[in-house]
């Protein structure tokens, strides 16, 4: 259990601040805005505030990493939970006698129920906060798991499409977490760093789901009993892990940090919560271009991730025949090579703040990766295909944490659940469409088919990344340069003045 006297000041990261002390602590909300303007103007009348008192005082708790750990944990367990049926879509397939389309279904009921759910899950983040969003997650996680177990049974199809939807409901709440733990927990110069840390646990997840369910449950077609033993082994031990995060969680999580981390988060907390407005922060987020052309990027590039590693076992059993067990590993080598990618990506934003930039290259080292793992697949050589796979999720994989920082930048201070609960909205509805459009060209056709499909698509990615106006709005924020256009009517005078510009002194 983490102490609150875990509470430390970090160095270079506190001020002294006597009238900040008396502002009170808000409940963190967004979405104040109605357009891009006045954004500007709540921003600027609330550093006006904090100037007023002082320069804020900022500090970074030791809490944070215990949050960001348990976090990365539950997640990494829900990942699991996702690929641990396709990677062994064959045993599964044969053990309750139904097709691979099916057995397809239990990953991609993680990606239908997130299109309903997104936005009651990010209004429930903004309105009842961080705790009560990671209780759900970690809560349904658990529940997902243990409804797995009674599953152990041929004919039992219906019971674990039920609890694999269960897991996909505690999804909701999980993979829209990483930018607002990382924002509201950490300061500026570790703030994408946290939020590619938070990434990597779903990723690693998805890493041991590859790794892990092909040793513990080998294909036994000729004893059922065994292979029932086998899942049952690897469906109680998921079930018992989840349950301890979950407690893990309650004892861990607080809503936020006794002091803020950082002078954006220190503005955003001196909002008048009376102010938001949900709905409005969905239209200005809509109403913002470079989110929407991020949001259709961000979709296509972490659509043709999932299905790439939903549909991994058929297109290397296709061609590689028995090899259940290397197909398990090429996706193992895939993610893990991805968590790499993710973090040397984290540190470089935390370094350069270049968002639109790395982006992009990374997105056209994606597309150059899948092309390159298309056409060297059927060689006949695993350990070309190995080599060309992790380059693949160098890249691919990488990439995710990208655009949720980069679309906390160009949206703030509207709520970071809020952008990353669309922003991965749109990557189940492509991942939706993916697999079903890829699964269907590599059965009727071949695995380069549906490669070359999404191929396609990451092409039309890259040039909708290359639109991007980067706009820095939050590093504009910590670092006191963010120019904001405010107009300031005295209290004595009935005359609107022209407007005038406020300039966010470094010294805050």
């Amino acid at each position: 259990m983490v102490e609150e006297g875990g509470e430390e000041e970090a160095e270079g990261e506190s001020a002294e601040m006597p009238a900040a002390a008396a502002v009170p602590a808000l409940q963190r909300c967004n979405g104040f805005l109605p357009g891009k303007e006045a954004a500007g103007e709540r921003a600027a009348e609330a550093e006006a505030m904090l100037a007023a008192g002082g320069p804020p005082e900022t500090r970074l708790s030791r809490r944070r990493l215990a949050v960001l750990a348990v976090f990365s944990c539950y997640s990494l367990v829900n990942a699991f939970q996702w690929i641990q049926y396709s990677i062994l879509s064959n045993v599964f397939a044969g053990f309750y006698g139904v097709s691979f389309t099916q057995i397809d279904w239990l990953s991609m009921v993680y990606m239908v129920a997130y299109v309903p759910l997104i936005l009651p899950a990010t209004w429930l983040l903004d309105a009842r906060g961080l705790r009560l969003t990671a209780l759900l997650g970690a809560g349904l996680n658990g529940l997902g798991a243990w409804l797995k177990c009674a599953s152990l049974a041929p004919g039992r199809y219906p019971l674990t499409l039920a609890a694999q939807a269960v897991c996909a409901v505690a999804q909701v709440f999980i993979l829209g977490l990483p930018s607002r733990i990382a924002s509201v927990w950490f300061g500026p110069t570790e703030v994408s760093t946290a939020c590619a840390v938070a990434v990597l646990g779903n990723q690693l997840g998805t890493a041991i789901g590859f790794l892990l369910p092909p040793v513990l449950v080998p294909n036994t077609p000729d004893d059922i009993d065994l292979m029932a033993h086998n899942i049952s082994i690897m469906f109680y031990g998921t079930a018992i892990v989840s349950t301890l995060l979950f407690f893990l969680t309650g004892v861990v999580f607080e809503e936020k940090p006794k002091y803020p981390p950082s002078h954006s988060q220190a503005v955003l907390q001196t909002m008048p919560p009376e102010d938001y407005s949900y709905k409005q922060s969905i239209i200005n987020l809509f109403k913002n271009a470079p989110f929407v052309l991020l949001l259709i990027s961000y979709g296509i590039m972490t659509g043709a991730f999932y299905s790439v590693s939903t549909l991994l076992n058929q297109m290397i059993v296709t061609y590689y025949e028995g090899e259940e067990v290397n197909a398990g590993r090429i996706g193992l080598t895939l993610v893990v090579a991805g968590m790499v990618g993710s973090i040397i990506c984290g540190l470089w934003l935390d370094y350069t703040k270049t968002y639109k930039q790395t982006t992009l290259i990374v997105y056209i080292l994606s597309f150059i990766g899948l092309l390159v793992f298309t056409f060297t697949l059927d060689l006949g050589y695993l350990i070309v295909v190995f080599v060309t796979g992790g380059v693949l999720g160098f890249f691919m994989t990488g990439y995710l944490p990208l655009g949720f920082e980069f679309a906390v930048e160009i949206t703030y201070p509207e709520s970071e659940g809020t952008s990353s609960g669309l922003l991965n909205a749109s990557a189940q509805i492509f991942g939706i469409v993916f697999t079903l459009v890829q699964g269907k060209l590599t059965t009727d056709y071949s695995p380069c088919a549906g490669n070359l499909f999404l191929c396609a698509w990451i092409f039309v990615g890259i040039i909708l990344t290359a639109l991007i106006k980067s706009e820095l709005r939050r590093h504009n924020v910590n670092s006191g340069i963010m120019n904001l256009d405010v107009k300031a009517v005295p209290v004595d005078s009935p005359v609107e003045p022209e407007s005038t510009t406020l300039k966010i002194q470094s010294a805050l």
